[in-house]
């Protein structure tokens, strides 16, 4: 419980990637982290590729920047949805610039062009929106994870060890 005291926020939005979900989710509450499930507001209860729902502690608008040491960011669909929610894109600028820990996996690079952070910074995602973040400025690299200070990135479920293992390690240094 080397994390206890620490609080996170883990977006969702319909369609998200389980694994990238609950996974990240029970390491950090295994650490000993507050994760705070934050909905764009549009419900109550999201559900995954496969179905599997999650209830939302908060919506967006009522989360703030300074009530969380880090932000998780899952992939799927999700991210896509999520970031037409201005709410959720300043939630994590807000994270940011703060100097706080983002971490994202797979899709959720879309969450990270949309909030323009990614200029100048090295990072990863899914393949397939690759394009997308270096036309946001990043310097994309093909590896499991990418930290860059406080920004951590992934490429896809198969990362989520890596993932989380340096997710923790930041927000212990935190």
């Amino acid at each position: 419980m080397k994390l206890k005291g620490k609080r996170a926020a883990l977006l969702v939005e319909e369609i998200y990637n389980e694994f990238e979900v609950w996974i990240p989710y029970y390491r950090l509450k295994e650490e000993g982290v507050d994760v705070t499930v934050v909905g764009s507001g549009t419900a109550t209860t999201y559900h995954g590729k496969f179905g599997v729902p999650i209830q939302v502690d908060r919506n967006a608008a009522d989360a703030r920047a300074e009530d969380f040491d880090a932000v998780v960011i899952p992939g799927g669909y999700a991210p896509d949805k999520m970031r037409i929610h201005p709410e959720m894109v300043t939630l994590v600028r807000d994270i940011y610039n703060q100097g706080k820990v983002v971490a994202a996996i797979c899709h959720a690079g879309w969450m990270l062009v949309s909030a323009g952070i990614l200029k100048g910074r090295r990072a990863t995602s899914y393949v397939a929106i690759k394009d997308d973040m270096i036309n946001a400025g990043c310097l994309w690299e093909d590896s499991e994870v990418v930290r860059d200070g406080k920004l951590i990135t992934s490429r896809k479920p198969d990362d989520l060890p890596a993932f989380c293992r340096t997710l923790i390690a930041v927000m212990a240094e935190s």
